[in-house]
């Protein structure tokens, strides 16, 4: 963990570039600056007063210890800019200047040249190309824009989204207890600034977005040690779209990550992953009232029939359970509301509202109070009510109120949409921590999210030590890289005399041409040979079409009941071996019944990816076939992923088909690439 006191909590700070041209980042930066309590130095080289402030031309006539420095001149002036603050005695520099990799390869390289001049003097660089950095709790302004307080803290790769965001944060009454915006990443990277959150007192809810990972093995392990520390994390990135991933490399020269590599690291480390920042406003709130409570299992409460069956479709779409109450649940209800109510779940209150609007409070509160209930979401006009006259709107701000304490002595998550959101009834219910929605959607969104992070559990686990590496490629070297990681395959033998192989092993074989990066698209594999003449039949044949002249001769597999899976490990330029586990054979590609995992990964791990496949049913048993043996199917997923992890030399290693069978787990065919 690196020290980012000086970042922080500097005693003193400078404004390299400070200007009063109201259209640069040296104006913005020095207003904001000029708000702290610490000494702010303005350094601006013809020596102008800024602001009414007098000014410095270069941080040698300061005289006084300056511990940051925030840098806003042009591109050209940077690296003198920095040598200036350096010899000053700065430790953390806050690079606002762009032009750097984000423009191409001349930037980077004189990027990666002053961020190692940095590091070698011992101090820290953010960006360049950033917003700058602030930490509320100890009064360090130093962004171009105001920012609200919370308890948030915010890592982010872009400015434009940390302002957005701040706008959804602060219509939800929260704001940042830290920010720190990343640019370029030339030296510190999400990772340090997260770790430095998951030990920061006033912060309780971390949010990043992030276009580049760097190490992505070190956004991980800091991720899972925040998320351990009970400092939740919140992630927006891009990378599931062609024009995403083409806008992320313009923007700040990043390498983006595969979507679904993104999606195994998240699980990995126990992160909540969100689309928007107003996805990401909406969960960081949840978080930050309720943390890991339950929410699976929702109660719905409409005051109308079409709300209610609205809301429990939009509730089952975003994975909620919307069960049906037990019965003494409902003759409560029945007994409490109009004949004509809704009281199975959803509850459609019917006209309740109008005749007695505490009718609201005392339904939540039954249902909060249920133990087969976690979360409960509330749709409808409920903040509307007090629009048909002074006394109704009186007894609705009451019964907010009401509703509110219902909530915080059940603790237990409650979503409410209005379509009058604005309402004072409405405004009662956020000033007492309660979630309003003016869109359903987003209500059952958010209890899905809370849902889905309440059973997330982080799992990971370090790479293993290298293996000595492989020096071959061939299904001959993959078979016997994996046989001595734990891997059973048939019998077999690599050969020139086909004839001679086959009567050692027995009839049926399978014949296989060597070489070839896929032999069954090729006619490189014959399988089921009962006797010689069909080998040698076999082998005339792949000789002619193939001109290959060595073979492995294997003996056929008893495939009864067996289902046929693929495992594959590639390595990720970011997030490093990434296992694949899906279903097999020759149509994997059309199919795409695959699932992600970083590797290595236990048994256990292993299981649990395999019951998440849609073909999942074929492993249990389907249609009258035998169940495979899942714990040796689940053995032989891990030790390819061990092996793979093994090697850093492998860009790829790929068992298809893996064959789950009742009576065990075999590989039948394999393959290398090296990197």
């Amino acid at each position: 963990m690196r020290n980012l006191d000086a970042l922080f909590t500097p005693r003193a700070v400078a404004i390299l570039g400070a200007s009063n041209d109201e259209t640069k980042y040296g104006n913005w930066i020095s207003v904001q600056a000029l708000r702290m309590s610490r000494p702010v130095y303005l350094v601006n080289r013809r020596g102008e007063p800024v602001l009414g402030q007098p000014t410095y031309r270069t941080m040698a006539e300061i005289q006084q210890p300056v511990d940051c420095v925030v840098i806003t001149v042009p591109a050209a002036g940077f690296e003198a800019a920095v040598d200036d603050a350096l010899a000053a005695g700065a430790t953390a520099i806050v690079g606002i200047t762009s032009g750097f990799a984000e423009l191409g390869d001349e930037g980077r390289a004189t990027q990666i040249a002053v961020a190692d001049k940095i590091r070698a003097a011992g101090a820290v660089l953010l960006g360049p190309n950033c917003l700058g950095v602030l930490d509320a709790t100890s009064d360090l302004f130093l962004v171009s824009n105001p920012l609200p307080h919370g308890p948030v803290g915010l890592v982010s790769q872009s400015g434009n989204m940390a302002l957005e965001l701040s706008k959804f944060l602060a219509d939800r009454g929260l704001g940042f207890s830290r920010f720190a915006s990343l640019g370029n990443q030339a030296d510190l990277c999400a990772a340090d600034l997260i770790r430095a959150y998951a030990h920061h007192p006033g912060t309780e809810v971390i949010a990043a977005y992030c276009e580049d990972f760097q190490d992505g093995r070190d956004f991980v392990a800091a991720a899972g040690e925040a998320v351990a520390a009970g400092k939740p994390v919140v992630l927006l990135t891009v990378g599931s779209s062609t024009a995403s991933n083409r806008a992320a490399r313009s923007h700040t020269g990043a390498l983006t990550s595969d979507s679904a590599v993104i999606d195994a690291a998240c699980r990995a480390a126990g992160v909540d992953r969100v689309r928007s920042p107003r996805e990401m406003a909406d969960l960081v709130a949840a978080l930050h009232r309720h943390g890991s409570r339950p929410a699976r299992r929702v109660a719905v409460i409409a005051d109308g029939g079409g709300h209610a069956s609205t809301a429990s479709d939009i509730a089952d779409a975003n994975g909620l359970h919307v069960n049906e109450f037990r019965n003494s649940l409902q003759a409560a209800h029945k007994a409490d509301l109009p004949p004509s109510a809704g009281v199975a779940n959803p509850v459609d209150l019917a006209g309740a509202g109008e005749q007695d609007i505490a009718s609201f409070a005392r339904t939540i509160d039954r249902v909060l109070a249920d133990p087969d209930i976690d979360s409960v979401l509330v749709t409808g006009y409920f903040g509307g009510y007090g629009d048909y006259g002074p006394e109704l709107a009186a007894r609705e701000i009451a019964t907010a109120t009401v509703i509110a304490e219902h909530v915080h002595r059940h603790g237990k998550p409650l979503a409410l949409h209005t379509m009058c959101a604005d309402s004072v009834a409405a405004d009662e219910l956020r000033r007492n921590g309660i979630g309003v929605f003016r869109v359903v959607d987003d209500a059952a969104r958010t209890l899905g999210m809370l849902a889905d992070h309440a059973d997330r559990r982080p799992h990971t686990r370090p790479l293993p030590p290298p293996a000595d590496p492989v020096t071959g490629s061939g299904y001959w070297d993959a078979r016997e890289l994996l046989k001595a990681g734990g891997l059973t395959f048939p019998a077999a033998l690599l050969t020139t005399d086909v004839v001679d192989a086959a009567e050692q092993i027995g009839y049926p074989v399978v014949l296989k041409a060597m070489g070839l990066l896929h032999k069954s698209d090729a006619g490189g594999v014959a399988i089921g040979l009962s006797d010689q003449d069909s080998l040698v039949a076999a082998h005339k044949d792949m000789v002619t079409r193939l001109d290959v002249t060595e073979y492995c001769v294997e003996a056929m597999a008893d495939t009864t009941d067996g289902v046929e899976l693929i495992v594959g490990v590639r390595r990720d330029p970011r997030f490093g071996p990434v296992l694949m586990v899906g279903l097999g054979g020759v149509f994997t590609e059309i199919l795409k019944d695959v699932t992600f995992a970083l590797a290595p990964v236990t048994p256990a791990e292993a299981e649990t990816m395999l019951r998440s496949l849609k073909a999942a049913p074929l492993l249990h048993g389907a249609r009258g076939r035998r169940p495979v043996d899942l714990a040796a199917t689940a053995h032989a997923v891990a030790a390819i992923a061990e092996v793979a992890a093994a090697h850093p030399e492998i860009a790829e290693l790929e068992v298809n088909p893996l064959l789950a069978t009742p009576g065990g787990c075999l590989g039948l065919d394999a393959r290398i690439v090296r990197r």
